[in-house]
């Protein structure tokens, strides 16, 4: 009997281990996002695949988003700061939503300057729309009183890619960088 009661004691702690809590919201499971291919700020074309084996965060904008851009762009760069070393398993990926305006020139001058390592991806309207509708993104032009002088509205969330590729966090617009630190951290160490 006792030894019994051993197996099962062995056989009811496995598996039991309690999930991991992320500060994000855990999307894990979920299929939101597919693998695009869009052109970086260097003209390469980049396929999400690419970046298997690190981290990865995707974020939608435009480079002249007058608030909720450059600040998650400076949250993850703070993030980068705090996740020292390991900051190079990890890739930020800047999709933006205005290919009209936002050319690889203006994309290698804008993205990088918040981290050297930030890539910024841009595909033709058409490709831009299906990568934002697979991601879930809303996005839309807002006029001004030139043609050319418009706003876009759009999502403020950032998906994360974990080391195999699949969807596992949504980060919320605002989120600290500690705390997308932490969060980041358990995902490079495989949980």
């Amino acid at each position: 009997m006792r030894h019994f009661i051993s197996l099962l004691a062995i056989f009811l702690g496995v598996g039991c281990s309690a999930p991991t809590h992320f500060n994000a919201t855990d999307l894990t499971g979920g299929s939101i996002g597919v693998d695009f291919s869009l052109e970086d700020q260097g003209g390469k074309q980049r396929r999400l695949s690419d970046f298997r084996g690190k981290v990865t965060i995707v974020f939608f904008g435009y480079t002249q988003c007058p608030d909720v851009c450059p600040t998650t762009l400076s949250s993850l760069q703070e993030t980068m700061k705090l996740l020292g070393p390991e900051a190079d398993r990890v890739q930020v990926l800047f999709i933006t939503l205005d290919p009209e305006r936002d050319t690889t020139a203006l994309l290698a001058q804008y993205v990088p300057s918040f981290h050297p390592s930030f890539l910024g991806l841009r595909g033709s309207a058409a490709e831009t729309e299906a990568t934002a509708q697979a991601f879930k993104v809303f996005y839309k032009k807002q006029g001004g009183t030139r043609p050319e002088n418009y706003s876009i509205d759009h999502s403020t969330g950032s998906y994360v890619y974990d080391l195999s590729g699949r969807l596992r966090l949504y980060l919320k617009y605002g989120e600290t960088p500690q705390r997308i630190a932490e969060d980041i951290s358990k995902l490079l160490a495989g949980k």
